[in-house]
């Protein structure tokens, strides 16, 4: 499928929206469920947010179904994606549900002034369609525009770039939904208007960014709204935001790329110093294509191509660890300093990538693809040592991203949606728009300036420069794991330039090394950014309390091999859902090419976030 036109899904709008009398029927079926269900009452009635103040962060992390599943990194998201599963949606009718959620509840990761990616599969379909949401560069940016103030390219209004979640959502809304697209945003709405229970993740981070919440009038109006940071367990408002979704509820995204939220928006970034327009909110488009397929280690992965690098680095580094010829060759404190030496190469490899529309990448997407080009580097692998920085033969400056969120629905009918979405930093650029309640991106500091001056002394990728609207590059990395045409997996990652490693760890622990879901997700990390050369290994203790810390025999083996390593209380939040097909009522049985086994689903929310799966 080519590009999808944006402007065309607006048309096309009305004509997908429902009788009014069956979204009534819809909200009041909703009720009723929710009723019944009396731990997701989060969002129903005037006095709801006592019931949210009341609320427990302390659900397991696991989940199992036979029907279907949410895996979002706020529980309450979760449950509010089953809601539209259990009213009879597509798994895309969750994910928008579950986005906008999260825009409200988690808004230090994601939201509306964001983007994100997002990769479909369809329970008849052999492949999946990727959607491109990725913010773009607004007209009137240009590559040295933040030559005299390098902070402006993350920090106020001129580091955002044109939002593009809204639109991404519609289009994939537009191809797959079964609700109502009012009926996604209402409990997201209630939310905004009628307060939510601060969880612990977004309380600390709330307690880490004192500084850019008081000094911003929108941030202040929300998570300071009597002169003092609110805290984990108080009550939040967002009463604009509320607002503005109801009117993109309403309207559909046309409210917001061509009407009065995206005119009120405008306003209040020109006035804090931005140069984003009308007509950029107007020429935004998402791009549609088909999923990138890779077939290693006897699985299908399916993903996104750049500028998102996430898949095709996964690719690469799975393919190095595959090319030594067993699945033991991953096992232990060697197969963890081999995984090592696989992500420096990558890191290396991948800032050669860029927006495919402005840059010519071909060959560097069909070199990080190739399992050739993994086997040559395989053999540049010692097990006995590691090498200085020069040996990955790196160019290039790396690209330190950050932030997002990720989340995994797979519906009854075994279409999944695997969706990362960010505002970039915590908090974006810093600023809230007051007439909105929404908070602005700092995309902009994902691309490359040639005044860049970072830690590893390189010069900055020209292939990752500022050009109007690009789409700069990005370690987002969402993705649907097949085997044998079924699917077996949904799995992705939040936390910028962790995000690649977190995933690669993950998947092995998984479908290489057979561990049990949870363990899979739990088990500690490490991460490695080529510059400084220096593994970072998880030591901290997560909201729910658990402690998270790489063994001391792993550690010290890869100390002999002479890595340095270093402590890091941190690290990126994955959301795995896999299917175990061995269970399935008709597996084995003979089928045809389009017949769909339904296995019992487990689901897991990354306990380092504190967020729960739901479930039919």
């Amino acid at each position: 499928m080519g590009q999808q036109d944006f402007n065309a899904s607006l048309l096309n709008h009305n004509r997908k929206r429902n009788n009014p009398a069956l979204c009534v029927i819809l909200v009041v079926l909703a009720i009723a469920c929710i009723a019944l269900r009396g731990d997701s009452r989060l969002w129903l009635g005037k006095d709801d947010h006592k019931l949210n103040v009341d609320f427990q962060f302390s659900k397991s992390g696991v989940l199992q179904s036979q029907q279907a599943v949410v895996a979002a990194d706020d529980g309450r998201c979760s449950e509010i994606g089953v809601l539209m599963l259990e009213q009879g949606g597509h798994a895309v009718d969750a994910a928008v549900a579950t986005a906008i959620c999260l825009g409200v509840v988690s808004p230090m990761s994601s939201g509306i002034g964001g983007g994100g990616f997002m990769v479909v599969r369809s329970s008849s379909s052999s492949g999946a369609l990727a959607i491109d949401m990725r913010e773009t560069a607004p007209e009137a940016a240009s590559q040295n525009m933040y030559e005299n103030n390098a902070a402006a390219k993350y920090e106020g209004a001129l580091s955002m770039g044109v939002p593009g979640e809204l639109a991404g959502l519609h289009v994939a809304w537009l191809k797959f939904g079964r609700l109502p697209w009012r009926i996604l945003f209402e409990p997201a709405m209630k939310l905004a208007r009628n307060g939510f229970t601060i969880g612990p993740y977004l309380g600390a981070s709330i307690g880490k960014n004192v500084e850019k919440i008081m000094v911003d009038p929108g941030l202040r109006q929300v998570y300071a709204p009597h002169g003092e940071l609110l805290k984990a367990g108080q009550v939040c408002y967002n009463v604009e935001l509320g607002n503005s979704l109801e009117a993109i509820a309403e309207k559909g995204p046309t409210a917001f790329y061509s009407g009065s939220v995206g005119e009120q928006l405008i306003e209040d970034v020109r006035n804090a110093g931005g140069i984003l327009t009308v007509e950029d909110l107007r020429n935004y488009r998402v791009n549609v294509m088909d999923a990138v397929a890779v077939n290693v280690m006897g699985y299908d992965i399916l993903g996104m191509a750049p500028p998102s690098s996430g898949t095709v680095g996964l690719s690469l580094v799975l393919n190095i660890l595959d090319s030594y010829g067993s699945q033991d060759a991953m096992k232990g404190a060697l197969g963890l300093h081999r995984l090592i030496e696989a992500l420096k190469h990558m890191f290396a490899i991948r800032m050669n990538l860029g927006d495919p529309k402005f840059v010519s990448i071909s060959d560097i997407v069909s070199d990080m693809l190739s399992p050739s080009l993994a086997k040559i580097i395989q053999q540049k692998i010692f097990d006995n040592t590691t090498f200085p920085p020069e040996y990955y033969m790196h160019r290039w400056s790396q690209l330190r991203d950050h932030g997002t969120s990720h989340f995994c629905v797979v519906d009854s009918d075994r279409n999944a949606v695997s969706m990362t979405t960010t505002v970039n930093y915590a908090f974006g650029g810093g600023v809230l728009s007051p007439r909105t309640g929404i908070i602005l991106n700092n995309e902009m500091d994902d691309f490359s300036i040639p005044s860049d001056k970072t830690p590893d002394k390189l010069p900055p990728s020209p292939t990752n420069f500022i050009t109007p609207n690009k789409r700069p590059l990005s370690s987002m990395t969402p993705i649907i794991v097949l085997k044998d045409n079924q699917l077996v997996g949904v799995l992705g990652g939040s936390g910028g330039l962790d995000i690649i490693p977190a995933v690669v760890q993950v998947f092995i622990n998984h479908f290489v090394l057979g561990m049990k879901p949870l363990s899979a997700v739990q088990s500690a990390r490490i991460y490695h950014r080529l510059i400084p050369n220096i593994v970072s290994y998880e030591n901290w203790t997560v909201v729910d309390g658990e402690h998270i810390e790489l063994s001391e025999e792993n550690k010290h083996f890869l100390r002999t091999r002479g890595h340095q390593l270093k402590a890091k209380a941190g690290g990126a939040i994955c959301q795995l859902v896999v299917q175990n097909l061995n269970n399935a009522p008709n597996f084995g049985r003979k089928m045809g090419h389009d017949d769909v086994i339904r296995g019992v689903l487990t689901a897991v929310s990354d306990p380092r976030k504190g967020g729960w799966p739901a479930g039919i």
